[in-house]
């Protein structure tokens, strides 16, 4: 192992901190790993498909240490989350089957603009917030339509979770809002139940069709596990704010690079 390619590595490590670190805290961690990962795959060939799907594995145990701190409210709507496996499994696998099936030349050019709607929806997430907040008092009132809506949306959502990640939780968030459950706490658990079922099952798929570079994913996940670990440590020293606005600036910067590479 070169010198240069150890300073990627180590570079990876901390990027894959920072996105455990600001998922646990404010979602949205994919906009850090992802770039960092295209930056290193552009100069150690790794294409844009397999440095998605990469990071996807190297976020995802992440995800599975963050159900276990929703485990009273998983527990709680385990039949919500037994409704909604289904269309997050079918279509966590259908989004990364399209990722396996898209052209490298085509999924280049597509990427800036998924970076771009990732980066706006991240900027949005107050309203998203309060759209799950309100009512939060209430009893939640799911009907049949609302059920069949929320399963649509939740489909809709997977599908794209299994292509590239960044921003579902977010749309979860306020596709289980609009489906009727009123609980701030319990739209977590349910968003973190899914999440996990669909980048576990995108994660089984990329992995058959070897799709993932397992040194560097790995090494990610690590990184991932220890910056959610100490993010929740100091979460409330942290200004979300500024956060937020390093994140979303961060996100307009490399989808403005990646239009102006592939274009």
């Amino acid at each position: 192992m070169d010198t240069t390619q150890l300073i990627g590595l180590v570079g990876l490590f901390f990027a894959a901190m920072a996105a455990g670190a600001i998922n646990s805290i404010a979602g949205g961690g994919s906009l850090i790993s992802f770039p960092a990962l295209v930056a290193y795959g552009s100069v150690h060939d790794i294409s844009q498909r397999l440095a998605n799907a990469t990071n996807n594995a190297g976020l995802v145990p992440g995800s599975v240490a963050g159900v276990f701190g929703f485990w009273d409210e998983v527990k709680r709507s385990k039949r919500l989350v037994a409704f909604l496996a289904i269309p997050s499994v079918v279509g966590g696998l259908l989004g990364a089957f399209l990722l396996a099936s898209t052209p490298e030349e085509i999924f280049r050019r597509i990427v800036p603009f998924l970076i771009l709607f990732a980066t706006l929806l991240f900027a949005g997430r107050d309203y998203v917030t309060r759209l799950t907040r309100r009512g939060a008092s209430e009893t939640d009132d799911i009907t049949l339509t609302g059920g069949i809506i929320g399963f649509v949306f939740q489909l809709i959502i997977a599908t794209y979770g299994g292509y590239f990640g960044a921003g579902q939780s977010l749309m979860m968030m306020a596709a289980f809002s609009i489906m009727g459950v009123r609980d701030i706490h319990e739209i977590n658990g349910l968003k973190t139940a899914s999440a996990v079922m669909v980048n576990s099952v995108a994660l089984i798929f990329f992995a058959t069709q070897g799709l993932i570079v397992w040194n560097v994913g790995l090494l990610m996940a690590a990184g991932a596990i220890v910056g959610g670990y100490f993010a929740a440590r100091i979460s409330k020293r942290i200004n979300q704010r500024v956060l937020r606005l390093t994140v979303i600036a961060i996100g307009l910067v490399v989808s403005a690079i990646l239009f102006i590479r592939s274009f």
